[in-house]
């Protein structure tokens, strides 16, 4: 098997589609192409990622939905109340759609202000490697999220808060 080239797919979403988007070819992805990738997998993939999402009030859950030697793509829930610490992506671009419920992102592009944004169904934002964030459902309902990132398997940096990001 030719590694470079390797593709790993989650048998719920094993199908032609999901083969497709994910271009094991392509090594590095931009944050405008994990953007249309998320896009895509939590709209045309919805019903089969109702099918796999758990949710589960005593901890945050997720599956790792493909993985590729450029980009990985994840499946996460949050519950009402559930949310993350402070944290970059190691020095990945990202991007993450909404496909169930909302959740509230505070956020910081390198040493710039601390911002907040709300996110619903539907919505998606994309990023480079130059941001911190940290979310949380807010919200009496659950919520689920598909994420990307590439390079994949980098490993996140923790904060105490969003103000001790200073950029990758």
């Amino acid at each position: 098997m030719n590694l470079k080239h390797a593709k790993d797919i989650h048998p719920g979403v094993d199908v032609p589609l999901l083969h497709e988007a994910v271009v094991a070819e392509r090594t590095a992805w931009s944050p405008a192409q994990l953007h249309e990738l998320t896009t895509l997998v939590a709209g045309e993939l919805a019903t089969p990622l109702l099918d796999i999402v758990r949710f589960d009030r005593a901890q945050r859950w997720w599956t790792r939905l493909a993985l590729t030697m450029g980009v990985e793509l994840w499946l996460l829930s949050w519950a009402p109340g559930q949310g993350t610490e402070p944290h970059d992506h190691g020095g990945a671009s990202g991007s993450f759609t909404v496909s169930i419920g909302e959740l509230d992102e505070d956020f910081r592009h390198g040493s710039g202000p601390v911002r907040s944004t709300s996110w619903r169904t539907g919505d998606t934002v994309a990023f480079g490697p130059e941001r911190a964030h940290q979310l949380h459902n807010r919200s009496w309902r659950p919520a689920a999220t598909v994420h990307a990132y590439s390079p994949p398997l980098r490993p996140v940096r923790e904060y105490r808060t969003l103000a001790d990001f200073s950029g990758v």
